[in-house]
């Protein structure tokens, strides 16, 4: 079956009103997800890990929607990477959907934009194929409605991308000083499996990885890569990459 590519054209699409929460991030954080060390570092990483995990992989994968596409660095790479028909990003904040409009269109890219004020998503039952969410559930308050939003909307064997910092990150130091985050929201990587899966997917350890990534160490590193000193293996997980099947 041959591949559909995107012409340059953008669509819309109308998201409910409602009542959702989200914390916004901070004007440090804004700026860094912008640079060069957040689109190599941490998205580039984070998406690579991602579709080694993935089992059984299709060439293509029609619809796909980034929860939280922020300044649309991966909406290319998604592109490029799982040749979807249709691409939309959704986020939280209008100022991010601008940056995402920006980026789309200086890839030729045809996408889908459409601001979320609450857990509800713009699409029917069972339509998509792939969802992505990086680095956006610790700024979500409601965490397990929209779970039942993504198992809503995926189809049956449909995916879920899913890369994030976990609560010993989160409640690190540098981070409370530089980020915005609900606090009492955060996980360990143990409990976003549990809440994953309790959500109605299949979250099998072959699909699960831990990275213990330079920037996400309190230490930077510095430790390991000056003095030889290897992180033990009984250390609390800082990061979680997962790719869950929708039952």
């Amino acid at each position: 079956m041959a591949v559909v590519r995107p012409r340059h054209l953008e669509t819309s699409v109308v998201v409910p009103e409602g009542a959702g929460r989200f914390v916004p991030e901070s004007r440090f954080g804004v700026w860094f997800i912008g640079t060069g060390i957040w689109a190599n570092h941490v998205l580039k990483r984070a998406l690579d890990d991602l579709e080694r995990l993935i089992q059984n992989r299709r060439v293509s994968y029609p619809t796909i929607v980034d929860f939280g596409c922020g300044f649309g660095r991966a909406l290319k790479m998604l592109n490029d990477r799982f040749h979807p028909r249709q691409l939309v990003g959704v986020d939280f904040d209008s100022e991010m959907l601008a940056r995402s409009r920006i980026e789309s269109q200086r890839h030729g890219l045809a996408i889908g934009l459409g601001k979320v004020s609450n857990a509800l998503l713009p699409f029917a039952d069972q339509s998509v194929d792939m969802i992505f969410c990086h680095q956006t559930f610790h700024h979500v308050v409601d965490q397990h409605e929209v779970l039942d939003e993504f198992h809503r909307v995926l189809k049956r064997g449909g995916l879920l991308l899913f890369a994030e910092s976990t609560r010993k990150y989160i409640y690190s130091w540098i981070i409370r000083l530089l980020f915005r985050h609900p606090l009492d929201k955060q996980r360990t990587a143990s409990e976003y499996v549990a809440m994953i899966s309790e959500a109605g997917f299949t979250v099998c350890q072959d699909s699960i990885s831990y990275p213990y990534l330079w920037w996400s160490r309190s230490d930077f590193a510095l430790m390991e890569n000056l003095f030889g000193i290897v992180p033990s293996v009984d250390r609390e997980e800082t990061l979680i990459n997962l790719v869950a099947i929708r039952d």
